[in-house]
């Protein structure tokens, strides 16, 4: 018999820890053309402010109409060619915003202007699409009050070095981005957790409560930290708003200490490209700028059935276009050759047990997986712990008939979601 790879014993997958002597990134050209995503569904009328035609400015906040409503920071100066409807993954609804880019920028001042008297709305409205993604709307929901802000300072998925890189070389923009969460938002509490032993370069220097966490993987998942900050684990149906706790990246805090720091809004996002070969490369572009330009500039080539994906490679997410545009939340992108692509399968479990042997949730995943199959989406929930999994996709990985398991368990949770009453609606 041959001994399957992991033995009896879950896997020790490490995050990589940064060496002292750090890359420069290559700094992509800005693009002839970038396209935004509004993160709102196109409206039944024309928008009198995004139209073809309409000129932009760098640093511009874009709106469908006057209402309130989410917005987009414009990362290039240009005109509007085109608006479009896109739809992203389980169900989101995108407007894109496609511009043809000036050879210069031309800054917008209205960010500049308010950060004279800056307060917790004009970050939302201004800064929730820089790099990182900062989760800003979660300071501000009256419903559950936040009362710590945990601010990550590795990477969720292996290979990928963007978010621990962005710690280790903008520390004071981190320091800034910190002291101004604290003062804005009034939450007091700001823990840094960081991978490894890392913590001793940043204790003491920071406005926040430095804290080791393991560099084990999947330990960098949001609910894996959560259980190793907080000593507790999620029940079904709350989330971490509804306990207090507000996450962010490192790269979203830096990013806002930047903000404020220039009185402009950054629009160049930190990105990790790991090749066809595995080899790793740190890129800056403007957000909007198409995967293909970033591949080009790297030369790069794609060929019939390679794969593209956004993220690393154990919970990344396949795209399908090179004109697939990166966004302030894109961390990485891998390439695939076709002859080293694993294909997934409809092929039936055999019950080997990996699955169950490798989850850190312990779940009995072999179990959960034939109720996902057949859409008994619930059941699975009330019988074999479907929000336990931290979605860290390990299972998947050692899977022997190739199920895409990860990928149901984000659909029942997705499809969970659509149905059942959040806590807060209980109450």
């Amino acid at each position: 018999m041959i001994k399957p790879f992991f033995g009896y014993a879950k896997p020790k997958f490490h995050y990589e820890l940064l060496s002292t002597a750090l890359p420069q990134p290559l700094t992509i050209t800005v693009p002839p053309k970038v396209t935004l995503l509004l993160p709102r569904e196109m409206g039944p009328e024309p928008s009198a402010a995004l139209k073809p035609g309409t000129r932009v400015r760098t640093g511009q906040r874009l709106t469908w109409d006057d209402a309130p409503g989410p917005s987009i920071v414009s990362s290039v100066t240009g005109t509007i060619q085109a608006i479009a409807p896109q739809l992203g993954d389980y169900g989101r609804k995108f407007t894109a915003i496609t511009i043809a880019v000036d050879a210069r920028d031309e800054w917008d001042d209205a960010f500049g202007e308010a950060c004279a008297k800056i307060d917790l709305q004009t970050l939302r409205d201004y800064l929730t699409g820089v790099p990182g993604a900062p989760a800003l709307a979660n300071l501000a929901d009256p419903r559950h009050p936040i009362h710590t802000i945990v601010i990550y300072g590795g990477d969720t998925d292996l290979l990928v070095d963007t978010n621990l890189y962005v710690l280790k070389t903008q520390t004071v923009m981190v320091e800034k981005g910190i002291h101004a969460l604290k003062e804005i938002s009034g939450v007091e509490k700001v823990i840094l957790a960081v991978p490894g032993e890392s913590f001793q370069n940043f204790d003491g220097h920071l406005e926040a409560d430095v804290r080791a966490v393991s560099n084990r993987y999947p330990y960098g998942q949001p609910l894996m930290l959560f259980y190793q900050l907080f000593g507790r684990i999620l029940d079904q149906g709350q989330t971490f708003q509804s306990q207090g706790v507000a996450f962010m990246r490192a790269e979203a805090v830096a990013s806002i200490g930047r903000a404020l720091s220039d009185k402009r809004v950054p629009n160049e996002k930190l990105l990790t490209v790991l090749d066809k070969q595995g080899r790793k490369h740190l890129v800056l572009a403007r957000i909007g700028t198409p995967v293909g330009t970033i591949l080009k500039a790297l030369n790069i080539t794609l060929n019939d059935r390679d794969r593209l994906v956004f993220g690393g490679p154990m919970t990344g997410t396949a795209i399908y276009s090179e004109e697939q545009p990166i966004q302030s939340d894109s961390d990485a992108i891998l390439v695939q050759d076709a002859a080293d692509i694993t294909l997934s399968s409809d092929y039936p479990c055999i019950n080997c047990g990996e699955c169950v042997r490798v989850c850190p949730s312990n779940i009995a995943v072999n179990m959960l997986i034939r109720y996902l199959e057949n859409g008994q989406y619930q059941d699975g929930a009330d019988l074999y712990d479907l929000y336990s999994c931290v979605e860290c996709g390990l299972c998947g990985y050692v899977c022997s008939s190739r199920t895409p398991i990860l990928q149901y368990i984000k659909l029942a949770k997705f499809e969970l979601a659509r149905t059942t009453p959040v806590e807060e609606e209980n109450e």
